[in-house]
């Protein structure tokens, strides 16, 4: 079973801390929406104590909108790229395939295929695991029942599955003290698109995912105050 020899690699711990000089304080969500460009944030993202980013985000040439630090890079293994020394690695596991990639990144390297191709292996911090707590600077592989919770509970099973940028949201409000989300939500069109690519479907939705429905949820986050959102341009 994959699940089984993922443990058995990555053991799991217990690691709740109520203080801790690791503890995520101020964290920045930086989704990966095109209404960034033009934002200005680099500079507000990087005064954070820990920001997230997801899946192929980029930085280098768009660090005065997004900012250039990373601490936490969240992906699933078909969006796995490699990360600086710098940065920890939060693996989204969907499906028993993604947790066989896991052990075979790390073992053998035999897997390159889940629902399409993808890299065998990733270079990131070894000292994986398969915990969620509030230290951040472990890298972790999120335990998958959070994103059945996260579907069932946060956005009322609307969506196939949740986009790992809304999951990171969440997750951000289970282990930060003060949450700042940026980067997420369609263009002035109803576009969503990534910051770094061109447009050339002038109907681009949200795939699977309810992307809609995030962005309610986010909306209504804010409004009650329990985290900062900063909508872009």
């Amino acid at each position: 079973m994959a699940e089984r020899k993922a443990f058995e690699i990555f053991p799991q711990q217990e690691s709740f801390m109520d203080s801790s000089p690791d503890r995520c304080r101020t964290c920045a969500v930086v989704g990966n929406s095109v209404n960034l460009l033009g934002s200005h944030y680099g500079p507000l993202i990087d005064f954070h104590d820990v920001i997230m980013r997801f899946n192929t985000a980029r930085t280098v040439g768009y660090e005065g909108d997004v900012g250039n630090k990373t601490t936490l890079h969240i992906m699933y293994p078909e969006s796995a790229v490699d990360l600086d020394d710098h940065t920890h690695l939060i693996l989204f596991p969907f499906k028993i395939r993604d947790l066989e990639w896991l052990v075979s990144a790390f073992t053998t390297k035999s897997v390159t295929m889940t629902n399409k191709g993808l890299k065998s292996t990733v270079k990131a911090n070894q000292g994986l695991r398969l915990i969620l707590s509030s230290s951040c600077t472990q890298v972790k592989v999120l335990y998958p029942g959070f994103i059945q919770y996260v579907h069932e509970n946060w956005l009322g099973k609307k969506g196939r599955y949740p986009s790992t940028g809304f999951m990171g949201v969440v997750l951000a409000m289970h282990i930060c003290d003060e949450v700042s989300v940026f980067g997420f939500g369609a263009d002035k069109d109803g576009n969503w698109r990534h910051y770094w690519e061109e447009l050339r479907n002038k109907h681009y939705g949200t795939g699977p995912h309810g992307g809609g429905q995030e962005y309610k949820r986010i909306l209504e986050l804010a409004k009650r105050k329990k985290l900062n959102f900063y909508r872009g341009f």
